[in-house]
């Protein structure tokens, strides 16, 4: 009966009984073998794996937020969709890129909270991968867990630290991406924050420290099993392209293009299915607080009562049936296009930087 390697994220078959024997012992001598197995890559069979961690960690950083960079426009349209679903013109995604485009700009349209993505995009995608990794590797070369279970849990636990860092920054975020631009005429989202410094204070000063994680649990509940998913998916799509490609992927690379196809088809996919969760968190995060008295709020949305929208409770449940209530079942799926394009690019980007990124880092910082 095959035995499974257990140090590698591509599992590698191997009959016990039919190894010579080594200068490190014999078949009959397992625990001998496993300073040679700890020399192959671990379970990934990818250049992530065999790095020191700190690699990984500026990797994923550089990843992070060049792909967030590339695909932040489009994010503003799917935003500006869950926001203000009933806005027809922003109701089809291409011609919703075009009306920002044309009426309020790139910098401040399509690119609007652009810095304020850029404040968590480095340091959170660092400490996600960076906690990914480390934990990856304990589960399974310490504690021997299967692998779906360990990409599963890894990916769960480095967002959930890395979202101390990155929810403050998609509050900002989502805000100014809703508002577009300043005295925007074309688009009255109840915001107007003229700069980030100035949408910092004030919502410190009017909502208190604590409204930077409006919508904590919300973006939770889209974020922890999106990155579960994800790199799941990532990992399986990688092992299968491995096969594909007919190579060892202790040693060998995969393609460019197979590198990019893996990385989209894991955070489409993972983006389609956490969409729901995605609505419910831009709406929280975008609603007015009942205090403000905010008459100039003029947009349509589905959940406005008197020209203002109705508070979503922080609860998820409660916050799903108000979505239901007043769109149905399609409400949930509000903005998913650009969403699927967004985390599809963004994903292929990201990781295809990091992969490559670790080459680099591995070629100018060799280890032994």
């Amino acid at each position: 009966m095959n035995s499974w390697n257990l140090s590698s994220s591509i599992p590698i078959i191997h009959t016990p009984h039919d190894h010579p024997p080594t200068s490190e012992g014999t078949p009959d001598q397992p625990n001998n073998n496993r300073k040679d197995d700890k020399l192959h890559k671990k379970r990934g069979d990818s250049d992530e794996d065999l790095s020191p961690i700190w690699h990984c960690v500026v990797s994923g950083g550089i990843g992070g937020i060049i792909g967030d960079s590339a695909m932040h426009s489009l994010d503003t349209v799917k935003t500006r969709q869950q926001g203000a679903p009933n806005v027809k013109k922003y109701r089809n995604m291409i011609s919703a890129y075009r009306t920002i485009w044309l009426e309020e700009g790139v910098r401040r349209g399509l690119y609007g909270g652009y810095m304020a993505a850029m404040l968590g995009s480095f340091p959170s995608a660092a400490i996600f991968f960076g906690t990914y990794e480390y934990t990856k590797r304990t589960m399974i070369e310490d504690w021997q867990i299967n692998d779906t279970i360990t990409h599963l849990s890894a990916g769960f636990l480095g967002d959930f630290i890395s979202s101390f860092v990155y929810v403050p920054s998609e509050v900002l975020k989502t805000r100014l991406q809703l508002q577009g631009r300043f005295n925007n005429p074309f688009f009255q989202s109840g915001y107007n924050y003229s700069n980030l410094r100035n949408a910092i204070k004030t919502v410190i000063k009017e909502e208190g420290f604590r409204s930077l994680f409006f919508g904590y649990k919300a973006t939770l509940a889209r974020d922890l099993p999106f990155s579960a998913l994800q790199f799941a998916f990532y990992e399986k799509f990688r092992q299968l392209a491995f096969k594909i490609e007919q190579k060892d992927g202790r040693d060998g690379e995969l393609s460019i293009p197979n590198e990019i196809l893996t990385g989209a088809c894991a955070g489409g996919l993972a983006g389609i299915i956490t969409t729901p969760m995605d609505v419910v968190k831009t709406r929280v995060q975008t609603q007015q607080p009942p205090s403000q008295s905010n008459k100039s709020y003029s947009v349509t949305h589905p959940h406005v009562t008197n020209g203002r929208p109705a508070a979503l409770s922080n609860s998820i449940s409660l916050s799903l049936r108000t979505v239901y209530q007043s769109e149905g079942v399609l409400g949930f799926f509000s903005g998913v296009g650009p969403r699927f394009v967004w985390t599809s690019v963004q994903s292929s980007i990201m990781l295809l930087l990091y992969q490559m990124t670790l080459r680099g880092l591995s070629n100018a910082f060799p280890t032994d």
